[in-house]
C-alpha cells in the first residue's frame, strides 16, 4: 500500500477533510483524491471533478442501504431531489446516463428578457400559456417560468454588454457601448438607411430598422457574437465580410439584389418578427435557404458535403448553419403558421411590380407522391397513371410561366372544387383588373364557367367530352408573331352553347398535322383566334415549370414526416359501392356472354327437329336456367348498390385515425423554391439582350454563374464581388453586361451598409496575334521573324 493510500485510510484528523455521512460512512478528501470509507473499509475512490463517478458513489451508498438520501445529499452538497433524479437515471440507463444531459444549457434563458412585457400583455388578454408559447415558438414550460418570475426587471442587461470593444467593424456595427439599446430595439426608429415592414391595413409598409451589431473584428472568428446570441442579446448575427479570394459559389450573390427587390426578407420580418435570440436569425436563415436553392444544394443533408467556412464567407459569417440547425429553424418558422400569408404578400408585391404579365394566369395542380407507411388520402398521378397516396398543390403562374402563388388543396380536391378558392385569392391580388384564367380539362364544368364569368373572370380551357368533328375544308391557316416568335395554326372558329343555351362561349378548334382536332373554349370575344390558341397551348410552359422544379429544386421532396389530424367528417366515395361496381361489371359480362350463346343457339336451331319455340326451350333448358340465374344475380347486385349511399364520412371507412401530411413546412419550402426560381427568371430577363442563345442556354449560364468562384473585397462602403472568367469568352462578356445592370440597382447587402458591386475578370486571350507587314530588308538588315504573341 502506497504512502498516499495509508494517509487517506489512517485515523481521521481535523486537517484530513473528513466528512461524516453517518456513524458507518465517512468521506475522506485530500487534494484531488476522494475516498468513501464504510465500516473502516474503502469502498469507493474517485477524483474531484468527476461528476459521473461522484453521482455513482451517491447512488451506490443509497442503493446499498449504507446511508439515507438526506444524509448523502447533505454530505455531498446537493439537493435530495437531485439525488432522486440520479437514482432514476441510473435505474433506466446505467452509469452512462449519469453524464451531463444534452440539450438547453442550464441557466440559459429560453426567451429574451425584452419579451417579458409581451408575455405579460398576452397573459392579461386571457391567452393560455400554451397559446403564448406557440406564438413565441418556445415550450409551455419556458412561458410558465417567465410568468412566475414576472417581477424580474426587463431593463436588466449583462455587464459584459456594456464593455466597449475597441475592434469593431464600423461598416457593419454600432459602437459597443450601445449594445443594450440595439439588442432591445424592437420599437426603435433609428438607422433610416435600412427598411422593414410594419402592418397597416393588412399590408406591408416601409419603415426603419436598426442594423445588427457585431463585436467581432475577425470575420473568421465570431466568438463574441456567438456569446451574445447565447446570452440572449442579439436576434441575428451581423454579416461581417473580409478579404477572400477564390471563394466557391461567390457568383450566387448575383441573386441578392433580386431577393431584396422581391421583398421576401421584409415580408418575413413583419410576419415572423424574430426567431431569436440566435446567431442564425430570421434574415440569415432565409438568405441561406435561398442561396442553397440556387447553388443546387437540394436538401439540408447535402450541407455535409460542403465546406461550411467557404459557404459562410458568402453570407458574411464564419460558417453556415448545420443541417440540424436549419431543420430546427424551419420547424420554428412553421410553428408560426404564417406561410400562407407570406406567399400571399409576396404575390401581391409581384403583381404590383409586374402587372402587365398578369392578364393571363395559368392554374394547374401538382401531385406530390407520398412513399411512407401511413394511410393518407390518395390522388391520381397523371404521369404514372395511378392513384397513389399524395398531396396536391395548386400553382398559379403568370403569362411567362413564372410562379405567382401556391395553394395546398384540402384532401386532394379536384380542380373544379379548388378553382373557387383559387379565384378568391386571385381576386385579392389583382383587384378590379379582369383576368383570364387558363386551365386544363380537369376544371371543365359549365356551371363553374357561369360562376367565374359572373365574378368577373374570363375562362380559357379545353373542351371535354365528345363533339362533332369539323370538316378539314373549313379550317383556315393563321400566322402571326406572338411573344417575339412566329406561330402558325390551322384554325376554325364558331360559337357554342351549354346549359340549354344559357351559356354561350367561343370555340376555337385547331387541326394538327396528324388530323387530330383540339377544341378550345373561351369567353374572350375580343382576341384573335390565333392568340386564343397560342395562349391555350402555352399552358405547357407551366408543365415545363413543374418538370424543371422537380429536377432542379426537388419539388417533390418530403420535407418532414410530420402528420396532423384531418377532418373526420369529410366525405369520400363509398368503398362498398366501388366493390359492388366491380361485381356488377363482372355480372353484366356474364349475362352478355350467356345471352350471346343463347341467341347463337336460337339462330342455329334446326326447324326440322324443333319447329316451335317450346321445343327450343326444352332442348336448351340448362342454358336458359343459367341465364335466368345470372340476370337475377345482376338485379340483386344493382338493388344492393342502390341502397348504399354514394359518399360516406372518412371516419366511417378509415381503419385508424384520420390524418394527413403536415402542410406548413412544405408550404414554406415551396415559397423558398418559388422565390429562387423567380430570381433566376428575373436574372435571365436582364441577361437576354446580351446573350444570343438565352432561350436555349440562359438558365444553364446562370447555373455556371452561381457556382463560379470569385473574390470578395470590402472597400469603403462597397462589397465588391469579382468572378473568375467563365467557360467561354462570349459568356464572360454577357455576364459582364449583367454585372453592369445589377450595379445600377445599388443594392445594399441585407444587414449591412455595404452596396453590392459586381464584376467579372476579362476573358483570357488565347491564340496568335500577328503584327503588321514586315519592313523592307536593307543591306544590313536581318530577316524579320514573326513571333506568336500568347497573352
Amino acid at each position: 500500500m502506497s504512502g498516499e493510500q495509508i494517509a487517506l485510510l489512517g485515523a481521521p484528523s481535523p486537517l484530513s477533510g473528513a466528512v461524516h455521512i453517518n456513524s458507518r460512512c465517512l468521506l475522506r478528501s485530500e487534494g484531488e483524491q476522494r475516498v468513501v470509507v464504510v465500516a473502516g473499509l474503502p469502498v469507493h475512490h474517485y477524483i474531484a471533478g468527476d461528476a459521473v463517478a461522484e453521482a455513482y458513489v451517491m447512488v451506490s451508498l443509497v442503493e446499498s442501504g449504507f446511508a439515507k438520501q438526506q444524509e448523502v445529499a447533505r454530505s455531498f452538497g446537493c439537493a435530495t431531489r437531485t439525488l432522486r433524479r440520479q437514482q432514476k437515471r441510473y435505474a433506466e440507463g446505467g452509469m452512462t446516463s449519469l453524464a451531463a444531459r444534452s440539450g438547453w444549457r442550464p441557466g440559459r434563458r429560453r426567451i429574451r428578457r425584452s419579451r417579458l412585457q409581451l408575455i405579460l400583455k398576452l397573459e392579461a388578454e386571457g391567452l393560455s400559456n400554451c397559446e403564448i408559447a406557440r406564438r413565441l415558438g418556445v415550450t409551455e414550460k419556458a412561458i410558465r417560468k417567465q410568468v412566475v418570475s414576472k417581477k424580474h426587471s426587463v431593463q436588466e442587461v449583462l455587464a459584459f454588454a456594456k464593455v466597449e470593444h475597441p475592434a469593431v467593424d464600423s461598416s457593419c456595427a454600432e459602437p459597443a457601448s450601445e449594445l443594450a439599446e440595439v439588442c432591445d430595439s424592437e420599437k426603435s426608429d433609428s438607422d433610416s438607411g435600412q427598411q422593414r415592414f410594419v402592418e397597416e391595413d393588412s399590408c406591408i409598409c416601409e419603415t426603419v430598422e436598426p442594423l445588427p451589431l457585431s463585436l467581432d473584428a475577425d470575420p473568421n472568428n465570431r466568438i463574441f457574437d456567438r456569446f451574445l446570441a447565447c446570452s440572449g442579446l442579439i436576434d441575428d448575427a451581423a454579416p461581417l465580410f473580409g478579404e477572400a479570394t477564390e471563394v466557391p459559389g461567390a457568383g450566387v450573390l448575383f441573386a441578392v439584389p433580386v431577393f431584396e427587390h422581391s421583398g421576401i426578407l421584409r415580408a418575413a420580418k413583419k410576419l415572423y418578427g424574430n426567431i431569436g435570440p440566435s446567431f442564425y436569425g430570421l434574415r440569415t436563415t432565409l438568405l441561406i435557404l435561398l442561396l442553397m436553392a440556387l447553388l443546387r444544394i437540394k436538401r439540408p443533408e447535402w450541407l455535409k458535403e460542403r465546406d461550411p467556412a467557404m459557404l459562410g464567407r458568402i453570407v458574411g459569417l464564419d460558417r453556415v448553419a448545420e443541417m440540424k440547425t436549419l431543420r430546427r429553424k424551419l420547424t420554428r418558422l412553421a410553428s408560426y403558421r404564417q406561410a400562407e400569408r407570406l406567399g400571399a404578400e409576396l404575390a401581391r408585391l409581384r403583381v404590383e411590380q409586374r402587372g402587365k404579365t398578369m392578364g393571363f394566369l395559368y392554374v394547374d395542380g401538382h401531385v406530390r407522391v407520398y412513399h411512407g407507411k401511413r394511410n393518407i388520402p390518395k390522388a391520381h398521378v397523371a404521369r404514372r397513371r395511378l392513384a397513389l397516396p399524395a398531396t396536391t398543390d395548386y400553382w398559379i403562374n403568370d403569362r411567362r410561366g413564372d410562379p405567382l402563388l401556391v395553394i395546398t388543396a384540402e384532401a386532394n380536391a379536384g380542380l373544379v372544387k379548388m378553382l373557387p378558392a383559387v379565384l378568391e385569392e386571385v381576386g385579392k391580388l389583382v383587384g378590379d383588373r379582369r383576368v383570364t384564367i387558363v386551365f386544363d380539362r380537369g376544371g371543365f364544368s359549365p356551371k363553374l364557367f357561369c360562376k367565374m364569368i359572373k365574378e368577373g373572370f374570363d375562362i380559357l380551357t379545353y373542351r371535354k367530352g365528345k363533339s362533332r368533328r369539323i370538316s378539314e375544308k373549313r379550317f383556315v391557316t393563321r400566322r402571326a408573331k406572338l411573344d417575339g416568335r412566329w406561330v402558325k395554326y390551322q384554325l376554325h372558329e364558331q360559337a357554342v352553347r351549354f346549359l340549354k343555351g344559357k351559356l354561350r362561349l367561343r370555340q376555337v378548334t385547331r387541326l394538327s398535322d396528324n388530323g387530330h382536332q383540339t377544341q378550345v373554349l373561351t369567353s374572350r370575344w375580343d382576341l384573335r383566334d390565333i392568340e386564343i390558341a397560342h395562349r391555350m397551348f402555352e399552358r405547357w410552359r407551366q408543365e415545363n415549370f413543374f418538370k424543371y422544379m422537380r429536377e432542379e429544386f426537388v419539388l417533390d421532396a418530403l420535407v418532414d414526416y410530420q402528420l396532423e389530424p384531418d377532418d373526420p367528417t369529410r366525405t369520400v366515395p363509398n368503398p362498398k359501392r366501388r366493390a359492388l361496381d366491380k361485381e356488377i361489371r363482372a355480372a353484366r359480362a356474364e349475362v352478355a356472354k350467356l345471352e350471346q350463346a343463347y341467341g347463337s343457339a336460337a339462330v342455329e336451331n334446326p326447324e326440322a327437329q324443333r319447329p316451335t319455340m317450346r321445343g327450343f326451350k326444352i332442348a336448351h333448358a340448362k342454358m336458359a336456367k343459367k341465364l335466368r340465374t345470372s340476370r337475377q344475380r345482376l338485379a340483386d347486385l344493382i338493388a344492393k348498390r342502390r341502397a348504399l349511399p354514394q359518399r360516406v364520412e372518412v371516419r366511417d371507412v378509415s381503419e385508424g385515425e384520420v390524418i394527413k401530411l403536415a402542410t406548413e413546412r412544405k408550404h414554406l419550402s415551396n415559397i423558398i423554391k418559388m422565390v429562387a426560381y423567380q430570381a433566376e427568371s428575373d436574372l435571365l430577363a436582364w441577361l437576354r439582350p446580351h446573350y444570343a442563345r438565352a432561350e436555349q442556354e440562359g438558365r444553364t449560364l446562370l447555373h455556371e454563374v452561381f457556382s463560379a468562384s470569385g473574390a470578395i473585397h470590402v472597400a469603403a462602403d462597397q462589397l465588391r464581388v469579382t468572378l473568375s472568367p467563365l467557360s467561354a469568352p462570349h459568356r464572360t462578356l454577357a455576364v459582364q453586361a449583367l454585372c453592369d445592370a445589377l450595379n445600377e440597382t445599388e443594392t445594399v447587402f441585407p444587414g449591412t451598409k455595404l452596396r453590392l458591386h459586381f464584376a467579372v475578370h476579362a476573358p483570357r486571350r488565347i491564340g496568335m496575334a500577328f503584327p503588321g507587314p514586315a519592313p523592307k530588308k536593307g543591306a544590313g538588315d536581318a530577316p524579320h521573324e514573326h513571333k506568336a504573341d500568347i497573352s
